[in-house]
């Protein structure tokens, strides 16, 4: 279970409040119970890398204040609007037996023995989180799909999932899907248009004749001419011998 240091604050001022932000503190609440409010605050450094680990909402962690230690749940956290630094965290205490709602992150395992994923499949997560109703003591850290065996077309819901009697999910009367694993995308190759292979077939046709030119298979227009000239100095010397 995660631990943190906290300090008591007895200001609420704005000004008092800045100065515990500009000195590297968090100005906290702690509430819920029977006990009044409490006002704390926490090392920003700290809070920073509790933060960027996953599910901080979802952890319960202990407080140290002044001694005695105290179960809490991180409710909310606000940030500066500008440099998105944590300006104020609400902690909710954690009581035996008192039921709470809250988020449990889903985990799925197994990928490598799953068929599915191995011919292509693609696995589409509908819910990374779930709402949950249950007892403080009892919060589940995460939700486990296994993957082992699973092929293309199968589907995760609710029912799947293994919960413990007093631990029930927020949306009742249906048993709603957490994940699919999905048949893969075939990608087409575009056709050619048929512009192109008409003017392939052009230059093909223009390349023949050329070729057929250059072999003598087709007379030059110079060649043809003089054929024709030829053809009629033969055909007026019979008329000049009858003379």
């Amino acid at each position: 279970m995660i631990s943190l240091e906290a300090n008591i604050r007895d200001n609420s001022t704005k000004g008092k409040l800045n100065a515990i932000r500009n000195s590297g503190g968090v100005p906290c609440i702690v509430y819920g119970g029977k006990d009044e409010n409490q006002k704390i605050s926490i090392s920003k450094k700290l809070l920073k890398s509790l933060i960027e680990k996953e599910n901080f909402l979802s952890n319960i962690i202990t407080l140290n204040v002044e001694g005695k230690s105290q179960n809490v749940l991180p409710r909310e956290v606000k940030y500066h609007i500008l440099s998105d630094e944590p300006i104020h965290v609400d902690f909710l205490r954690v009581l035996p037996g008192v039921k709470i709602k809250i988020d449990v992150p889903v985990n799925f395992i197994n990928h490598d023995k799953s068929p599915g994923l191995k011919r292509g499949g693609v696995l589409n997560i509908v819910r990374r989180k779930v709402e949950l109703k249950c007892p403080s003591e009892k919060i589940p850290e995460n939700l486990i799909i296994d993957l082992d065996g699973v092929d293309i077309g199968e589907s995760f819901k609710i029912s799947s999932v293994k919960l413990d009697n007093e631990v029930t999910p927020t949306i009742q009367g249906r048993d709603f899907v957490i994940a699919t694993l999905a048949a893969p995308t075939v990608m087409k190759e575009p056709e050619k248009p048929a512009e192109t292979e008409t003017t392939e077939g052009e230059e093909g046709a223009q390349g023949t004749e050329a070729a057929a030119t250059e072999t003598g298979d087709k007379p030059s227009n110079e060649e043809s001419k003089k054929e024709g000239d030829d053809k009629k100095t033969t055909d007026k010397k019979p008329s000049e011998e009858k003379k």
